[in-house]
């Protein structure tokens, strides 16, 4: 009985299967690059907002504190937004007729909120807690970014769980003295990882086996 296929088959079947296995693997490359990609995470985009509040001038200029607009950060998960009178404390006095600020002074004559856009807004099934985070020394800037020098607001960092479990893995890291949390200026030291792991046992830092938990962060 003759042969079905010709001996150049064999080639062309290793050829085929080479083919394959490369358009699997180039595939899987795009995925994982594209699941990283500030497309995706939307690291580094501005957001459009109903006033482009500027926190390099609030913050690096004036120099405002962040807990003056962020009022609820040191004792709530959440670490508030503030109503439009926290805005017309200042503006009812400076730049009271600007045309930019019109809708903020529309919101508060018709008491009526603004409705600002979240910039680093977390998934529904990912809980995050301000309060612990600035009891425990991570600074405003380890997650938001040099937000003192933002003109317009954005997301500093992509976000994602890898990102967070980075930290959540070697907090000595990123550790600073809770007195440093709001300072936007502050650089860590020569000797972090030594301050790291000081402050980490002062703080009663989690160890590592609790901060992996899946449980920490998924409720």
């Amino acid at each position: 009985m003759s042969q079905i296929f010709p001996k150049s088959a064999n080639a062309a079947a290793r050829s085929s299967l080479f083919v394959v296995l490369s358009l699997v693997l180039f595939l899987g490359w795009v995925i994982f690059t594209l699941m990283r990609s500030s497309w995706v995470t939307r690291q580094n985009e501005f957001v459009e907002q109903p006033i482009q509040f500027s926190h390099a001038h609030h913050v690096g200029g004036i120099g405002l504190d962040c807990r003056y607009c962020h009022t609820s950060v040191e004792n709530s998960a959440f670490a508030g937004i503030p109503p439009t009178k926290t805005c017309m404390n200042c503006h009812s006095q400076i730049w009271s007729n600007a045309p930019m600020l019109e809708p903020v002074r529309a919101s508060f004559r018709n008491n009526t909120p603004l409705t600002w856009i979240r910039v680093n807004d977390l998934p529904d099934f990912v809980y995050f807690n301000h309060q612990i985070h600035v009891k425990q020394g991570v600074g405003c800037a380890t997650c938001h970014g040099p937000v003192d020098k933002m003109a317009l607001t954005y997301q500093a960092t992509s976000m994602q769980m890898e990102w967070c479990l980075e930290c959540h893995r070697e907090p000595e890291k990123f550790l600073r003295p809770r007195s440093e949390v709001f300072n936007m200026a502050y650089q860590a030291p020569a000797n972090q990882l030594e301050l790291g792991r000081t402050l980490k046992k002062e703080y009663n830092v989690a160890g590592v086996e609790h901060m992996t938990s899946c449980s920490v962060c998924h409720r």
